[in-house]
């Protein structure tokens, strides 16, 4: 893919990848730790082996590997209402800014595609830079207060006892569709 750097990946994940994207979570978790965000418990928190052993085999994880293979990046997701949910980016920090945020996001957006959705939602804070303003800069849109769908309001209230969801926001993006871009292929004419 050319939005990564050179010797970067995105592939699908195994299994035997989990304690890595363990360890690259809760290293990316670290980051939010000057931002008093989040309560402790959230900072030690990571996504459960027990849901990458879920999602893996249904490909709803895409992992970052650098020239060696190592996983260093991931993007979690799962369908949830009529589109695809990104319930997880996470960048380990010694691989940050580098683009590779940017590339797993623009590979779910893909996958979108590929699976005809109509759109990308998260949640996310809102004002943090790697953010809301990050996934603005991709094209998400927040999504007003009266147009969150029920499974959002579940993570609203799951999130709750750990962060102030005040700060946060849902976005959704939708996905291009070369279908309703181009119309239907033209038969050839001899």
């Amino acid at each position: 893919m050319s939005d990564l750097p050179e010797g970067y990946s995105i592939t699908a994940a195994e299994l035997d990848d989990i304690p890595a994207l363990i360890a690259v979570d809760k290293a990316a978790s670290s980051m939010f730790a000057a931002t008093g965000l989040l309560s402790e418990d959230a900072l030690d928190d990571h996504v459960p082996a027990e849901v990458f052993e879920q999602e893996i085999p249904l490909f709803n994880v895409f992992v970052a590997r650098n020239q060696h293979g190592w996983a260093v990046g991931f993007a979690l997701i799962r369908i949830r209402g009529n589109g695809l949910y990104l319930d997880q980016v996470s960048v380990h920090p010694d691989h940050g800014q580098k683009g590779i945020g940017r590339a797993l996001v623009i590979r779910i957006l893909t996958e979108a595609e590929l699976r005809k959705l109509p759109h990308v939602s998260l949640s996310t804070f809102r004002d943090v830079p790697w953010n809301g303003p990050f996934y603005a800069s991709l094209g998400f849109k927040e999504l007003p207060n009266e147009k969150l769908e029920p499974y959002m309001r579940e993570i609203e209230d799951a999130q709750r006892p750990f962060m102030d969801v005040t700060k946060r926001c849902f976005m959704r993006r939708k996905v291009r569709r070369a279908l309703f871009r181009f119309g239907a292929p033209k038969p050839e004419t001899e």
